[in-house]
């Protein structure tokens, strides 16, 4: 009978692999491969570190994890202060092999600590965008409850075009579904004023585009437009994803997290400044404990890299191994998700209803490659 279930249970698919920028970081390479042991020992991961492989292997018996970790070797690297023109100049870095593993389909998903510019330009060029994808994203994480809020851009494209806006709210619509569980995410716009009109050109034009979306789609490819938010919004969970260009964007990141680390350096010398805040403050030590791993940008993994063939995940240059530990993870997770197809669904249904992001996406092109 069709309806019958199977004599024996079907076997599950592989998880994917994960190749691991060894070389890239502030803390580079021995801090990445402790992060990578870590991965494969507490999570069960399939990794592979690219860089150089003598430098490589020794870590791996510093840690007693030789043949728990593969090494794929790559003889060059991005330098932590290289950008966009480092794709070009060093073809065989570490960050170039890992996207060629990717491409060959013996990895799924890129992790690094590396420059940012230089990871995003080198996975742009290397992957290419999805098909009809007008340019990548970069998508953060923002520590609100009861889960995360997807930012995005928050860097990759400084200069951004209304259309462009709108398929970044499909990109955050797919991060939330797949990392964090959202089934109908709620978008929002960052502008200067939560009332309909408010902002710039661009800012009032994607919001006509985004209400345009939202009530003239259905299915995967539908998107639950909430209007506008403003700065102070960024943290209140109102929302599951907000959108708004790269320059806005990294600034409104760059501010949040400058915010954040001001505020706890305040806490923490108000709670040593006498021998009474030192004793409510040791009382208190778990909460406060709790309070600090929320808002520490490590829990996050890092930011990923949306709208490309492969799954990119940037971690903070100072990351430590457990940094690089969860930003594996995070990349596990997506991929296993299967966060490109989620995203390939939703953008070409995004372009069945009107049509007009199809011809647009036919007339610029796939992005710079």
């Amino acid at each position: 009978m069709s309806g019958a279930p199977p004599a024996f249970p079907l076997p599950s698919p592989p998880a994917p692999v994960i190749a691991v920028d060894a070389m890239g970081g502030d803390n580079a390479p021995a801090e990445v491969v402790k992060g990578a042991v870590l991965a494969v020992r507490e999570h069960g991961l399939r990794l592979v570190l690219v860089g150089r492989m003598p430098e490589l292997a020794s870590l791996l018996s510093q840690e007693k994890a030789r043949g728990e970790v593969p090494i794929v070797h790559a003889e060059d690297s991005l330098a932590m202060h290289e950008g966009a023109l480092a794709s070009w100049r060093r073809p065989r870095s570490s960050v170039a092999v890992a996207c060629r593993l990717i491409r060959r389909g013996d990895a799924s998903a890129l992790v690094s600590a590396g420059s940012t510019g230089g990871v995003v330009a080198t996975s742009t060029v290397r992957l290419r965008s999805q098909p009809g994808v007008l340019r990548p994203a970069l998508a953060v994480a923002l520590p609100t409850r009861p889960v995360p809020t997807v930012l995005l851009d928050a860097g990759a494209n400084a200069d951004a075009k209304p259309e462009m806006l709108v398929q970044f709210a499909h990109l955050g619509a797919a991060y939330a579904h797949t990392a964090h569980g959202v089934a109908e995410p709620r978008v929002a716009m960052l502008t200067i004023g939560s009332e309909p009109g408010k902002g710039n050109k661009l800012a009032r034009k994607t919001a006509e585009l985004l209400g345009a979306v939202s009530t003239g789609s259905a299915g995967p490819s539908r998107l639950d437009f909430r209007g506008n938010i403003e700065g102070h919004d960024l943290l209140s969970g109102e929302v599951d994803v907000v959108v708004t260009d790269g320059f806005t964007g990294n600034v409104a990141l760059k501010a949040v997290e400058g915010a954040v680390r001001f505020a706890f350096d305040t806490v923490q010398e108000a709670l040593t400044s006498t021998t009474l805040a030192r004793t409510g403050a040791l009382l208190q030590r778990r909460s406060l404990r709790e309070l600090r791993g929320r808002f520490d940008s490590e829990t996050y993994g890092g930011a990923v890299l949306l709208g490309l063939n492969g799954t990119v995940v940037i971690a903070h240059g100072d990351s430590r191994a457990r940094g690089v530990a969860r930003a594996c993870l995070l990349a596990h997770e997506l991929a296993a998700g299967r966060i490109v197809d989620q995203v390939r669904r939703r953008l070409s249904g995004a372009g069945r209803p009107s049509g007009w992001l199809h011809r647009l996406s036919q007339n610029e092109g796939q992005g710079p490659h």
